[in-house]
């Protein structure tokens, strides 16, 4: 008899804690396990602006899925760009372009979000996002590049708009961007001696009343002030009306010269969960409590992509979209499908929110662990060990702790390493969101081949 195959989509927190349970959990002959991620590594996404800004290595950050002593998970180096429920088939598009089918017994949807974009002018080909890897490293080359070209520059409308950075998005990605690539211009700049420190200048803009409303609005203002104090031009209730090549309209009608827009505002859950034909809610898969997708069977969802319901705050109120709940969700997802496995019933997914860490670089940072306010070096302490701690390997914490310690004794050498330097990194391409098919073109993907799945499965 087959062994049942789970099928998990995303190595994100929610789909790499799910198979690390999984693996944990069930012997090789209860079922095969099959991991489609176009990465054989776990995003630390929080610490990415620490990597644009040249404190982390990008290795740092990327942990490996082969690591693990239990590792026997099959990995499919691609994404998931559909899914026919009805089949049982997931649609996947490798690493190299080629479409293949999966079938699976148990699909795990922890697909993650992408950058929220809305229809601006120019938004599509002049922003970039904070959201991969990828991301990050072209960003800080990008940087570095601007400083370069304005140093060897004699046009004054030049100087300007290379040395003006606008980034988008008052939450924790944009706040966080926001604070620590400014400090990488500010120690950049003392090594080009043509530049007048003066002419640069960050604009942090977001169209909400407030920063970070999740942290409360004491804190909220304590963050404000650190970027102003810092320099940064922050304006609230303002966001993006234009996005050209050399400048930035705002919607209150001033004009920025700039050629580095790194747009932050908020996230979307991945454009595959459209593709199921189920219920959402502001984009987010419905699921019950259990997170099982209603209407289907087999199917777990969890993460950015689902609107899992928060059983803690009561209610209709949902979890939020962050690390803490990802993490947990996968650990519970895998117990439920273990749990469906063995005859066991399932167990609804609770928790209670531990607080939130902004580390905004150098000494400064605002924590609320257990709604306990922090500020300054205790709330560092706070946001820097809750990172390191959730870094899943020692080698990874190695790294980090060692970039820490090494960053802040000898600092940074400010070096491009020519990333995608004649080719933009959009928001289209990094995150690959035009991928995905539609319901009707799953359908008509999986019709073809289901002459080949009423036999043995292929994949």
């Amino acid at each position: 008899m087959a062994r049942p195959k789970i099928l998990v989509v995303g190595a994100g927190f929610a789909g790499v804690e799910c198979v690390r349970r999984l693996e944990r959990e069930l012997s090789a002959s209860e079922a095969e396990i099959v991991l489609v991620t176009p990465f054989s590594y776990q995003l630390y996404l929080p610490l990415l602006p620490q990597v644009a800004a040249g404190v982390l290595t990008p290795q740092s950050v990327a942990l490996s899925l082969r690591r693990s002593r239990r590792h026997r998970t099959r990995i499919i180096p691609g994404g998931a760009i559909g899914v026919d429920t009805a089949a049982k088939v997931c649609v996947i598009r490798d690493i190299t372009g080629d479409t293949v089918a999966q079938r699976y017994d148990f699909l795990v949807l922890a697909p993650g979000s992408v950058t929220r974009t809305f229809d601006i002018p120019g938004l599509a080909e002049q922003g970039r996002g904070m959201k991969t890897l990828a991301e990050a490293v072209y960003i800080r080359d990008h940087v570095i590049a601007q400083l370069d070209l304005a140093d060897a520059s004699h046009d004054e409308a030049e100087r300007a708009s290379r040395l003006q950075f606008v980034v988008v998005g008052g939450g924790y990605a944009g706040t966080e961007t926001a604070a620590c690539l400014p400090r990488l211009t500010a120690g950049a700049v003392r090594r080009y001696p043509r530049l007048d420190p003066g002419e640069i200048t960050w604009h942090l803009v977001d169209i909400a009343p407030r920063l970070m409303p999740e942290l409360g609005e004491r804190l909220g203002d304590v963050a404000l002030g650190i970027l102003r104090r810092r320099g940064i031009q922050v304006s609230l209730g303002v966001s993006v009306a234009e996005a050209g090549p050399e400048k930035v309209t705002l919607t209150d009608g001033r004009v920025l010269p700039c050629r580095t827009l790194i747009w932050t505002a908020g996230v979307a859950a991945s454009p595959l969960v459209a593709t199921l034909g189920t219920e959402t809610a502001r984009g987010r898969l419905v699921v019950r409590p259990d997170l099982t997708v209603p209407g289907v069977g087999g199917v777990f969802a969890l993460g950015d992509a689902a609107a899992v319901p928060d059983l803690a705050k009561g209610g209709d109120a949902v979890c939020p979209p962050t690390a803490q709940h990802a993490s947990r969700q996968g650990r519970r997802a895998a117990a439920n499908v273990v749990a469906v496995l063995r005859g066991a019933p399932l167990r609804p997914y609770t928790h209670k929110d531990l607080g939130l860490v902004v580390d905004l670089g150098g000494k400064d940072a605002v924590s609320k662990p257990l709604g306990i306010e922090l500020r300054g070096l205790p709330a560092q302490a706070v946001a820097r060990g809750y990172h390191w701690s959730a870094l899943r390997t020692n080698v990874a914490k190695i790294r980090v702790m060692t970039n820490w310690l090494l960053n802040a004794v000898a600092g940074d050498d400010f070096v491009r390493t020519g990333f995608l330097a004649r080719r933009p990194a959009t928001l289209r391409d990094a995150e690959f969101v035009d991928a995905y098919l539609t319901p009707e073109q799953v359908r008509e993907h999986t019709a073809s081949l289901r002459a080949g799945l009423d036999g043995p499965p292929t994949g």
